[in-house]
């Protein structure tokens, strides 16, 4: 029986992809499709990284075509993932070395937010991505002790610095720049503001598929700065379950819409107590509040994490749970939430200011 890439493209239409929940050939997945005799070749191409799941979407979409297309001799699958950037809010330029900026938001102090962020940095990287944090908390960074990096960046040109990296991540805090861990900035609001753009435009990042930024808590200058004159993908909302944190994480979450700024979802940390004693699994803070407020603003759950000793003691040593555990239950749920958030943001329009040419105006 002989077949035509049409045929394996029509075969392709009834496989659904987990991650995103579209087919294979209406999602333009699949690439460089070859036929030789009964023999089958062909690229799936991913718009997000999912290095752990490549072995078994490739199983997948061999079993599918040798089922679909009786007669099929050997079928080889090559799986791999591109990111590429996509559109932020009208009328800001890109990073130079930045596809997508991840700012990761919460209306209040204290919800785990910071560590929701490094552990998130640390999935989309274990998953095969290129990426970079940027801590945007200047008055209380905490990356550089999560990170577990110390020291200062260096210039190489006098005029830029050179991220600090572990973990794989590349990072830039002014947490890096202080003397001591008991410095306070003692500054008013346009210095911060001056001092996150310094950090972002004046730092070269290496090639990034994604930046996440750590942001402050609450709804002030540095958020207000991030929406007129960072460009953002897409923003992470971290909240805890009880009303007060989400009535926060409300106000947070109307800001980002004001200002133009795409929601990617919603993370509920400390969603379950787990007792380091006996394992038992209890609604500290309540139940359902994020799923709520996700259904209140028709935006996706991304996910929810427990309370656990164990993340608070691996991430204040500087190896996050993702790093630490690499494939424990709670590195596994990082890097699920991960994925969807990459997902997400593939499915975003594409950034096409690349393509245009440059117009260079000069008296000749």
């Amino acid at each position: 029986m002989s077949f035509n890439e049409t045929d394996i493209q029509n075969a392709l239409k009834n496989l659904i992809d987990p991650n995103t929940k579209k087919d294979f050939s209406s999602s333009k997945s699949a690439r460089n499709i070859k036929i030789s005799g009964s023999d089958i070749s062909l690229d799936i191409l991913l718009g997000y990284p999912a290095r752990s799941v490549w072995d078994e979407i490739r199983a997948m979409v061999e079993t599918h075509l040798s089922a679909a297309l009786p007669g099929a001799g050997k079928i080889s699958v090559n799986v791999s993932s591109k990111v590429v950037p996509h559109a932020v809010q009208r009328g800001v330029k890109l990073v130079d070395g930045v596809k997508n900026i991840i700012a990761v938001a919460s209306g209040k102090g204290g919800v785990g937010k910071s560590t929701t962020a490094v552990n998130l940095a640390l999935a989309l990287a274990a998953e095969g991505a290129r990426v970079g944090v940027l801590d945007a908390d200047i008055y209380g960074p905490s990356q550089p002790t999560m990170l577990g990096i110390s020291g200062q960046p260096k210039s190489k040109d006098g005029k830029s610095l050179e991220p600090m990296t572990n973990h794989g991540l590349q990072a830039m805090s002014i947490g890096f720049m202080i003397d001591g861990d008991d410095t306070p900035m003692v500054w008013r609001g346009p210095m911060v503001t001056q001092a996150l753009d310094q950090l972002l435009h004046q730092t070269r990042w290496d090639n990034l598929d994604y930046l996440v930024v750590d942001l402050p808590p609450g709804t002030g200058d540095i958020q207000l700065t991030l929406a007129q004159k960072v460009p953002v993908t897409g923003a992470v909302i971290v909240t805890t379950p009880q009303d007060i944190a989400l009535m926060d994480a409300r106000k947070g979450l109307k800001m980002f819409e004001k200002v133009g700024i795409k929601i990617v979802g919603i993370v509920e940390n400390m969603s379950t107590h787990i007792c380091s004693k006996c394992g038992h699994e209890e609604h500290i803070f309540g139940a359902g509040g994020g799923e709520k407020m996700c259904a209140d603003y028709n935006v996706e759950f991304l996910g929810g994490l427990p309370l656990d000793i164990r993340i608070r003691e691996q991430t204040d040593s500087g190896n996050p749970t993702v790093i630490a555990d690499p494939d424990g239950n709670i590195a596994r749920t990082y890097k699920q939430i991960a994925r969807r958030i990459a997902v997400k943001v593939a499915e975003m329009a594409q950034d096409h200011s690349a393509v245009f040419p440059k117009i260079v105006v000069q008296n000749t």
